[in-house]
């Protein structure tokens, strides 16, 4: 073949990932490439001053949920016997709910890998 490649056929780009930021800087559009998002009618000025003086979204979810925590902690003190007769469907989703705080607390008391 005198040194030239043989056929390739390439049905799939070479990478199969995609960095997916919601944050397009000064964009007004809800048109993002062929994909139609509607950002609503939010005021990208404020939702920017929010992640910056409390914290990101995960942050803010994850006070609600450890205010969440402790709500369930204390009806389970003073209302023992109400909190047992709620349906199981109805404890199962808040011990999924506590189960989820446990396990993001775990994961943030590992110490640092990186360095």
């Amino acid at each position: 073949m005198n040194g030239s490649q043989p056929f390739q056929l390439s049905l799939a780009p070479q990478q199969l990932w995609q960095a997916i930021n919601p944050w397009f800087a000064g964009s007004r559009d809800d048109q993002f490439g062929l994909i139609n998002i509607n950002l609503g009618e939010g005021d990208g000025s404020v939702e920017r001053d929010i992640l910056a003086d409390v914290g990101s979204y995960g942050r803010q979810i994850g006070h609600l949920a450890e205010a969440l925590e402790v709500v369930i902690g204390v009806l389970h003190a003073i209302a023992p016997e109400k909190m047992a007769a709620l349906p199981q469907i109805q404890r199962d989703r808040l011990a999924i709910a506590l189960g989820d705080v446990a396990a993001v607390r775990q994961i943030k008391s590992k110490p640092d890998e990186a360095g």
